[in-house]
């Protein structure tokens, strides 16, 4: 019997991926346990095995190109099987469902006339088409639905309805959840856009990464109220920390490592700084486990330092280590990078001095860390050299107020100002 492989989730935030490679062509046998190909999720290329033993009669994505969670990438059975037969037989389990969702818009600057926006759904392909202004347009939400959206601060739109002809019903409020919002829909207007390049110019494709990235970061920058913090630190015993710590030989340890080590200490004193928003509740988390922004080619990736508050600035350091060379190497697994809840973005490195961050989802809080500056400062009255380095916490006002995250702060300059050398 024909088995039909379809596009696995290969991570909480994976929606659609990427066949990097194909391991085998059409007519190769395949055994358990072989890899079949490389597919690229949002944050990294993982081998991807066969579960079954055959031929492999069919290939439905080419590589190099994307298609959604549970599209059919391949098929493998005996070299007797009807491709085309089981292909149709696939088409039929999927039936063709549509839902019109028409949202009133203002004046358009494109034609200058009002426009209804009517969204048709199917098969996950969204259309949008432009009506003229005498279209009865009007979202479909049943007012109990409508109001349970308001009282739990939840954006109607965002919202996708499954009662008749797509009406937005009470379940589906109860239901929503940020992680839920559809993928980016590919959208097709009824009027042409020319786009004047101002001489030459390269268009390269969006990688898998960039396209979530662009995503997570839209949705996090536009849903989440943030508001900044910042405060300057000096750093100079921490210097002298890191000197005789590194002067006892074995691992050598970063200036980031003590960030990552006091944020940890900071955290279990403000617990309210390590918590998630979920829509209708705030989830404050036991577990310290912090997030480490890393750069790479095609963008961002952030594996995650499981209970830091655990660690000494020594495994804290070789743990970062693996995690930026896996990093680079696209060789991180989802248990890298999910549960974060906190993250930190260190651009010190760069010669930046200052800097925000847009909040890493499901986090409360990121910290942007900037450059250490020789930098004069007042002590006892006098004006001395000092080490100063920058740090802006970009927050989210549904879960923490300013004195909250000021009060983080504080205890955080403290850690750092008089690091434990042990």
């Amino acid at each position: 019997m024909a088995e039909v492989i379809r596009m696995p989730k290969l991570s909480d935030t994976m929606t659609d991926g990427v066949v990097a490679s194909w391991n085998k062509k059409v007519g190769d046998t395949v055994k358990r346990g072989e890899i079949l190909a490389e597919i690229e999720t949002d944050k990294a290329t993982m081998e991807f095995e066969s579960f079954f033993n055959g031929t492999l009669l069919y290939i439905g994505i080419e590589k190099g190109k994307g298609a959604p969670v549970d599209a059919i990438i391949a098929i493998i059975g005996d070299q007797t099987e009807d491709v085309k037969a089981i292909l149709a037989e696939e088409e039929k389990k999927v039936p063709a469902k549509k839902v019109e969702i028409k949202v009133e818009k203002k004046t358009s600057a494109v034609s200058g006339m009002k426009k209804t926006e009517t969204v048709q759904q199917k098969k996950s392909q969204t259309q949008v088409i432009y009506r003229d202004e005498n279209s009865d347009g009007r979202m479909k939400v049943s007012p109990l639905a409508k109001r349970l959206a308001e009282e739990k601060g939840i954006d109607i739109y965002a919202i996708q309805g499954s009662g008749g002809d797509g009406r937005i019903v009470k379940r589906d409020v109860e239901a929503w959840h940020p992680s839920r919002i559809p993928p980016v829909m590919q959208y097709e207007m009824q009027y042409d856009v020319t786009v004047n390049a101002a001489g030459d110019y390269t268009d390269e494709p969006l990688s898998q990464m960039r396209k979530i990235i662009a995503k997570r970061l839209a949705e996090s920058k536009f849903t989440a109220p943030h508001f900044y913090l910042t405060m300057e630190i000096d750093m100079g015993n921490a210097f002298a920390a890191r000197e005789k710590i590194n002067s006892k030989g074995g691992a050598k340890i970063s200036f980031n490592d003590m960030v990552i080590h006091s944020v940890a200490q900071s955290l279990k004193l403000h617990p309210k700084i390590n918590s998630s928003w979920l829509g209708d509740r705030i989830r404050t988390n036991k577990e310290i486990n912090i997030g480490v922004a890393v750069a790479v080619e095609d963008g961002l990736l952030v594996p995650v330092v499981r209970k830091a508050d655990e660690k000494t600035f020594a495994q804290i350091g070789d743990e970062v280590k693996v995690f930026a060379q896996k990093a680079k190497d696209k060789k991180l697994v989802p248990s890298d990078w999910e549960g974060n809840t906190f993250t930190i973005s260190n651009l010190g490195m760069f010669g930046i001095e200052q800097f925000t961050a847009i909040i890493n989802p499901p986090d409360a809080c990121i910290l942007a860390v900037g450059g250490i500056k020789d930098t004069p400062i007042v002590k006892d009255g006098l004006v001395v050299a000092g080490k100063i380095m920058k740090v802006t916490m970009s927050c989210d006002h549904r879960v923490v107020d300013g004195a909250t995250g000021a009060a983080f702060l504080q205890t955080l300059k403290k850690f750092l100002e008089n690091p434990e050398v042990k």
